[in-house]
């Protein structure tokens, strides 16, 4: 049985193909177009998942589109008899977007020409929120589990919790737009000067610097409830009626101020982009973080009463904090937990075909997902066949050579371009798309920043571990495969490995296992054999654009970058 998931017209655009409930591939559409964010009809995604498996549309037998626009109908009702007047250009465009989704059939139909009524019966339109803790719950090991899904909004909900057993996932409860974690976290995103959609990390990033002087102001905006949740203060926010996130011709999010006057004057106008970033800010930053943490885990703790398990599978754009991920089983009763590599809208289209696969067709339950690589694949030969075209030189070395090679490199204060096997399906390079260091010098961050990533100098770097060394490294031994947890760094180990310890001594990490990653667990290996030290530094293959693709776009960022090395495959580059 084949089924093609598809997240279409919103945020991070995606496909992902499975057979017989396995996840063949799963990309995302702004990997081809190389626009963050893409938010349109993901055709080369879609392209690229059936060439995979070297098969027709036609030849799939279900399309799970993760949107369900006729969900919350008299929810939405209420909320328009509220705002009757102003509403009338928000509800236009989330109209239109509607039409969008219903018509997917006929663009598929003119896409690969088969018939649109064809399509139509294969066609299951999955909740937003539904796909989200499918993609979490049916890609994890437990049998059991609580589920939750937090973002900033889909399909009138920001946050839905419930439980999954076996092949079924039962919602307990959800919160309604505008009430939104999410839309709090980028609202003051915004306010601290960070303005593009996605932004959100750079806060995380800032908020070790400051000190949460600020929490009592910020309860009066959001209020944890006795019921488990959360609401806002609506009053401080941009009026709900008038719209959130938007979409353009150009097919990209766009997000107006979520901030109010009244927040404002509370906490201080917005920063410009450009003006210097201060103690209250960073203060302000720890602040946020902190009050989202403790929300997240006033839902947990209470999502634990009400189900009892000991694991819990979290999705969604808040997922994405990585700290707060990394504090759950220290906060909650929860001892396990389990974030998928796409938590965010990409994982949309995964999910929606996971809880068809699942939950409407009623099937068993396979293997959990613990490799992200899911995306682009090329072989030495097309490599050497692109170089060869373009006149660069290369040397090809064989494996017990390379590993070596790059490392005395890496030793050597080297930065180099890690180009191996199939791409990486999130937001977070894990080996396959990479930029690696040695992690045991302090100048390596400002290395980075001059040769290649120009970012601000308060975002961190992250180590890569080898599996059996997290206990030696880390205060909290988990299995992390998705860089998906932040953990406090052992006081012994922070001056060992500088490069990777944030200002407060944690670090996002990434454990590497053996069997998913062999050939980046055997150049940390190697490095570890040389130094003594299993971690090497690892930031996204890219300079402020989608993490590259293929092997022409990270030759194209190496030669505009000052990289020292590019490796792609067995082929090595030098300047």
């Amino acid at each position: 049985m084949i089924i093609l998931g598809i997240n279409a017209y919103h945020a991070d655009s995606s496909a992902a193909i499975f057979k017989d409930g396995v996840m063949i591939a799963a990309t995302e559409e702004e990997r081809f177009r190389r626009i963050k964010h893409w938010a349109g009809f993901p055709v080369l995604a879609i392209e690229f998942c059936l060439r995979e498996l070297n098969i027709s549309l036609q030849e799939v037998d279900h399309i799970a589109i993760g949107r369900d626009p006729s969900v919350k109908f008299w929810n939405k009702l209420l909320f328009l008899s509220k705002h009757p007047f102003s509403s009338f250009h928000f509800v236009k465009d989330r109209f239109f977007n509607q039409k969008k989704v219903a018509s997917i059939e006929e663009i598929l139909a003119d896409l690969s020409g088969v018939d649109a009524f064809v399509l139509k019966q294969k066609i299951h339109q999955v909740e937003h929120h539904r796909s989200h803790l499918a993609s979490a719950f049916f890609a994890s090991p437990f049998e059991e589990a609580a589920v939750l899904s937090i973002d900033g909004s889909g399909d009138f909900t920001t946050t839905m919790i419930g439980i999954g057993k076996a092949n079924h996932i039962q919602v307990i409860d959800s919160v309604d737009f505008p009430h939104s974690l999410g839309i709090f976290y980028t609202a003051f995103t915004q306010l601290l000067g960070f303005p593009h959609y996605g932004d959100e990390y750079k806060v995380m990033g800032l908020a070790p610097y400051g000190e949460p002087k600020y929490v009592n102001k910020l309860q009066d905006l959001i209020t944890c409830t006795s019921d488990g949740l959360f609401q806002l203060n609506l009053s401080y926010f941009r009026s709900p009626s008038k719209g959130f996130v938007g979409y353009g011709e150009d097919h990209l999010p766009v997000v107006p101020a979520l901030f109010g006057q009244k927040m404002e004057a509370l906490f201080g106008k917005a920063r410009t982009k450009d003006a210097p970033l201060t103690q209250y800010h960073k203060d302000l930053a720890a602040s946020v973080q902190k009050i989202t943490e403790e929300t997240i885990f006033h839902i947990l703790n209470n999502l634990h009463k009400k189900t009892g398990v000991e694991a819990v599978c979290i999705a969604g754009g808040v997922a994405q904090n990585s700290v707060a991920n990394g504090k759950i089983t220290r906060n909650t009763p929860f001892k396990k937990v389990y974030i998928p590599s796409a938590g965010h809208d990409a994982g949309i289209s995964m999910g929606a075909a996971q809880f068809v696969y699942h939950q409407t067709l009623h099937q068993p339950r396979v293997n959990p997902v613990y490799s992200a690589y899911t995306g682009a694949n090329f072989s030495s030969k097309k490599i050497a066949a692109i170089l060869q075209e373009k006149g660069i030189n290369y040397k090809i070395l064989k494996p017990e050579e390379l590993y070596t090679y790059v490392v005395e490199k890496l030793i050597n204060g080297g930065v180099v371009g890690w180009f191996n096997g199939r791409a990486e399906f999130g937001p977070r390079a894990l080996g396959a798309r990479s930029i690696l260091a040695d992690p045991r010098r302090a100048d390596a961050k400002d290395l980075l920043n001059i040769k290649i990533k120009r970012r601000e100098s308060f975002r961190p770097f992250a180590p890569s571990i080898l599996e059996e060394y997290v206990t030696e490294y880390f205060e909290v031994n988990d299995i992390v495969p998705f860089m998906e947890k932040v953990f406090p760094i052992k006081p012994s180990k922070r001056a060992s490995i500088p490069a990777v310890t944030h200002v407060d001594g944690t670090g996002r990490l990434q454990t590497v296992n053996k069997k998913i990653s062999p050939h980046y667990y055997q150049l940390i290996e190697t490095f570890r054999q040389k130094t003594g030290v299993p971690i090497l530094l690892n930031t996204s293959f890219n300079e402020n654009e989608p993490i590259v693709n293929t092997p022409q776009e990270a030759l194209d960022c190496f030669l505009r970058t000052s990289m020292d090395m590019l490796v792609l495959e067995d082929i090595v580059i030098e300047r």
